[in-house]
């Protein structure tokens, strides 16, 4: 028997073991230190906590099975798409010129030839 089910007030959720609600709080914190904003109005100010809380209450949505791998297959090509778009991006202005200029200075740090020496 799984420790929430004990719990009336978290026998409805949709977790079936604590494995996958550690698993989503800690997803959901990770968005919260990136940035996102909490789901619910609470006293605790650790993300872990937050993000546990709206876990447990139901506020924090989740994807399981198939539909969570195809999210993350649209988050992958989402972020290769970015990463494309950024530096296929033309460089313009200034910038042009201080990479046109920096590859036009060579440094020639090979070793001087020396004369021939006779032996």
């Amino acid at each position: 028997m799984d420790a929430l089910s004990l719990l009336p007030e978290y026998r409805d959720l949709p977790i079936e073991s604590r494995s996958r609600l550690v698993i989503i709080a800690a997803q959901r914190a990770r968005q919260i230190m990136q940035g996102a904003r909490p789901l619910i109005a609470t006293k605790h100010t650790k993300p872990t906590t937050i993000a546990l809380e709206e876990v447990l209450k139901g506020k924090a949505t989740f994807l399981v099975g198939k539909e969570a791998r195809q999210a993350i297959k649209e988050a992958r090509k989402q972020r290769e798409r970015e990463l494309e778009r950024l530096t296929l991006a033309p460089v313009v202005g200034e910038d042009a010129n201080e990479i046109k200029k920096d590859l036009s200075v060579m440094v020639d740090d090979s070793k001087p030839a020396e004369a021939n020496e006779d032996f």
